[in-house]
């Protein structure tokens, strides 16, 4: 299938999965994640009416950004503080932030450039030890850390469920989050707002939204399966 065809299922599904949790298509962004696909076909979906795109590292942010058109770009994968000065400029949310290090970084890179730098605090909400993110007992100091910063805006929460056919399973991870949002929506932290909650990809997308995500990530499902033996 095309990508034009795929991003028309995307779409409808998307839709139906919001319908189900009593929200409208237009509550949930939808970022194409471009991960080893090339600026022809990222600017073919752009074309197609994608405006948010993510990226897992920062170099391919760096490498594509100057031969891709306008959009909105995430940076979603694991970032090293090393890595910050590639993408404080480029992108528009960082979903992927799981220290105070981190944190403190994505600050003195944004004061020196002299912009302010959306962020997602990354859970690791099922606990499992491959997992990036921090656990729901680690996420407090933080939030609190946040309220420190003047560069740095906290905009939400991201997770990565895990793999696996049995989306009852994951549908708990999602509830769970979904939860921790909300209880920390109420206790208002200082400089944290939660507007996004990024979770679900290809795979389990539609289970997310029906669950609370208002953030998906999706890349087969859109572009087919990547390549890996270019990079």
């Amino acid at each position: 299938m095309s990508i034009k065809e795929n991003l028309e299922k995307v779409e409808r599904r998307i839709a139906a999965a919001a319908e189900k949790s009593g929200r409208k298509r237009e509550d949930i962004t939808l970022v194409a994640v471009t991960k080893t696909h090339g600026a022809d076909m990222m600017n073919e979906a752009i074309a197609l009416g994608v405006t948010d795109i993510g990226e897992n590292k920062p170099q391919e942010v760096r490498d594509k950004f100057d031969s891709v058109l306008p959009a909105r770009w995430h940076l979603i994968g694991h970032l090293q503080t090393n890595k910050v000065k590639y993408v404080i400029d480029k992108v528009c949310l960082i979903h992927s932030v799981d220290s105070i290090k981190l944190m403190d970084e994505i600050e003195r890179q944004a004061e020196k450039h002299g912009t302010d730098m959306d962020i997602l605090i990354q859970v690791n909400i099922s606990g499992e030890e491959t997992k990036s993110g921090v656990s729901r007992e680690e996420l407090p100091p933080l939030l609190i850390h946040a309220g420190e910063l003047k560069r740095v805006k906290v905009k939400g929460l991201m997770t990565i469920a895990p793999k696996t056919d049995n989306s009852v399973t994951n549908a708990v991870h999602f509830d769970n989050m979904r939860q921790l949002f909300i209880d920390i929506a109420q206790k208002k932290y200082y400089n944290v707002n939660m507007l996004y909650l990024s979770m679900g990809m290809s795979g389990d997308f539609e289970t997310a939204i029906e669950h609370g995500a208002n953030m998906v990530r999706v890349g087969s499902a859109i572009f087919g399966e990547r390549d890996y033996s270019q990079k």
